[in-house]
């Protein structure tokens, strides 16, 4: 009955005049907020241990869709891939130390690094160990054949041996540097001199080397539960600066360096502005962290970034809503106000709702695939590398412009009651074609529609409309629109 009712509203609405809409928004092609690069994925931990799968390299990185635990599955299309460098190795020091772990640091955030020891920065010596991590780059290769075309290296710590405690999880006093003074330009040597490996025996050039995660906050290395080092700020700007140097003296100065990861964006808008006219030349891009979630002045770091002529990116968003609520509101927020250029999540799989699909890492099995999966599916498949992103007029609104295919992707949701939404392109040169198909996908929030497609909503004049239910997530495609 639920589903008769659906349908004969949608018949309603082909029916109704545009002024039936309960709201409208107008869509406008003058105000651009950058060209998008695309969405992606980190690949700590969950490639670690399901790196080899080509089910889920199919999932993640491509738009076909694939047969999984018996369902047919449209893919996400990431072409961004964050590879997590490891800090981690069980060999003993020249000195007999070995690493520190917290008792709280499961197995699978154990990510295997390849400097073994200090005794040598030479990569082709016994101190370099080029056969770890096998599983998580034969993930990222997979992306890469699939079509991933951003890579980025990334640290959550320096190799144990460079901490002040052996301890990869962070200083003990949390709070403090865990990175020895001496150390500063090692861990820029040993992220210079993965990036030239992978670039001559993997076949990944990396667009981008960020050298921190989350470095101003605390980590405490014999209660934590994870890969983490504390930076303050003015070694972040020495540690950046060394990188760049680094990666210029291997010959990859095309490679840039990115920075610093902060867990918010008023964290990210203190450092980047701390940081001395020398560290912010040594920057190409500014990345944050999305976990301040409905709070933070978003404009504030977009503003600090692009006064210094970069682009910035959501590099790790991820909480343990399953149903998709918090993540369709943040990806909104994001585009609206952060102006980001690229947006991913961290953990693909894992438990407790965190994950895109519910997996228990450590066990190695693999579950169910969320509804905030097919939330996600709304913007990934649909607004694609390359596009312009626009204003949507309205803060439940997405624009993107696809100038090559002369196509208008619009994402909006309902968060009210159940209700007609309009959408006004007439401020375009050329708003669609009167009488013409809008393709439509939606997905409902928490439970119900999973990315279903219709052919039944149509232009009428540089209008179209669509009866949204409660808490349902909906894109459109609009062919023929000219800026």
């Amino acid at each position: 009955m639920q589903h008769q009712v659906r349908l004969a509203g949608l018949v309603l609405s082909l029916l109704l005049s545009p002024a039936a809409a309960d709201v409208t928004t107008t869509v406008s092609p003058v105000a651009e907020w950058g060209t998008w690069q695309g969405w992606g994925v980190s690949l700590a931990w969950w490639a670690a241990k399901f790196g080899q799968q080509d089910d889920l390299a199919d999932i993640f990185f491509t738009t076909d869709y694939t047969t999984f635990n018996g369902a047919s599955i449209p893919g996400l299309g990431f072409n961004v891939v964050r590879y997590n460098v490891g800090a981690c190795s069980t060999n003993t020091a020249p000195d007999g130390t070995t690493m520190v772990v917290s008792p709280d640091m499961i197995s699978t955030r154990q990510m295997e690094g390849y400097w073994l020891d200090w005794d040598s920065s030479d990569p082709t010596s016994s101190s370099w160990n080029w056969t770890a991590d096998a599983n998580q780059r034969a993930m990222m290769t997979k992306a890469q054949s699939r079509g991933a075309n951003y890579f980025e290296l990334f640290s959550n710590s320096p190799m144990w041996w460079m901490c002040t405690n052996d301890n990869p999880s962070g200083n003990n006093a949390g709070g403090n540097n865990n990175l020895q003074a001496w150390n500063y330009q090692q861990h820029a040597v040993y992220l210079a001199s993965v990036a030239l490996e992978a670039a001559n025996s993997w076949g990944v050039t990396f667009t981008s080397v960020e050298p921190f995660n989350e470095p101003i906050d605390s980590w405490r290395g014999q209660t934590g539960t994870q890969e983490g080092c504390h930076f303050d700020r003015d070694t972040q700007d020495t540690v950046v600066t060394y990188l760049r140097t680094e990666l210029d003296s291997r010959g990859l100065t095309g490679v840039m360096v990115s920075a610093s990861d902060e867990n918010t964006y008023d964290k990210a808008t203190t450092t980047w502005n701390s940081f001395s006219s020398t560290a912010q030349a040594s920057v190409g891009r500014v990345n944050v962290h999305g976990y301040q979630y409905q709070d933070g002045d978003r404009l504030a770091l977009y503003d600090a970034v692009q006064a210094s002529g970069l682009s910035v990116w959501n590099s790790e968003y991820g909480e343990s809503d399953a149903t998709g609520e918090q993540l369709v509101s943040n990806i909104i927020l994001d585009l609206i106000w952060l102006h980001n250029t690229a947006w991913v999540y961290w953990q693909a799989l894992d438990g407790s709702g965190w994950g895109l699909i519910d997996a228990d890492v450590e066990g190695g099995t693999i579950g169910a695939v969320s509804q905030k999966y097919f939330i996600l599916a709304q913007f990934t498949r649909h607004i694609r590398e390359g596009m312009y992103i626009l204003s949507g007029g309205s803060d439940y609104t997405v624009a993107a412009y696809d100038a090559s295919a002369a196509k208008l992707v619009i994402v909006a949701v309902n968060w009210g009651s159940a209700q007609y939404l309009n959408f006004d392109l007439s401020q375009f040169t050329q708003g669609g074609v009167d009488g013409a198909l809008v393709t439509r996908w939606s997905t409902e929030i928490g439970s119900g529609n999973q990315y279903v497609s219709y052919s039944d909503t149509y232009m009428s004049g540089t209008t179209f409309w669509s009866y949204f239910d409660a808490n349902m997530v909906m894109t459109f495609e609009i062919e023929n629109v000219q800026l």
